[in-house]
């Protein structure tokens, strides 16, 4: 059974958007959602779903119970699953793989085959790509950048315009602030 449809009535001030089916999560049947291109965007299983203002496009995916709102955007073949939610302004792209709990908010950026996972945050201005790593509970936030083969993990933190790259490993209680280059 399918959860969802693509509004496809040209007349309608929908277009393009989705439209519940049936009622599962928070999600009650005739609720609009946000903008996907196809089919293969949002899974008919689980309880993802993406909001009003946001948009998922080309060969991205969102499945699971993942959640995309705000005017956060998922695209190219970037992948969302698992309980994720992409919110804010932010933007998932490239290859990027979104998992477990991690959350990915405010202006943030993850792309270029990157991966953020488990109860890993991600948010402000921060940027994760380059084959980068944020796991655990890390968190990367402020104009902080993470790139390069570098991996973030545990508790570890890096904000403020700090830059960790070049197959860095943060671990623990590790933290990088300021303008600090690891």
């Amino acid at each position: 059974m399918q959860k969802y449809e693509i509004i496809t009535d040209q007349n309608d001030e929908n277009y393009g958007h989705i439209r519940a089916l049936i009622d599962f999560g928070s999600i009650r049947k005739g609720d609009v959602g946000g903008k996907i291109d196809n089919y293969d965007n949002l899974s008919q299983e689980g309880d993802c779903w993406v909001y009003i203002n946001a948009q998922v496009k080309e060969n991205a995916e969102v499945s699971g119970n993942a959640k995309v709102y705000g005017n956060a955007s998922v695209y190219d073949n970037a992948s969302v699953y698992d309980n994720t939610k992409v919110y804010g302004n932010a933007q998932v792209y490239d290859n990027a793989f979104v998992s477990g709990n991690a959350k990915v908010y405010g202006n943030a950026k993850v792309y270029d085959e990157t991966e953020v996972y488990g109860n890993a945050e991600v948010y402000d201005n921060a940027k994760v790509y380059g084959n980068a790593e944020v796991y655990g509970d890390a968190k990367v936030y402020d104009n902080a950048k993470v790139y390069d083969n570098a991996n973030v993990f545990g508790d570890a933190k890096v904000f403020g315009c700090a830059q960790v790259h070049g197959e860095a490993l943060l671990r623990e209680n590790d933290e990088v602030t300021g303008d600090a280059e690891e």
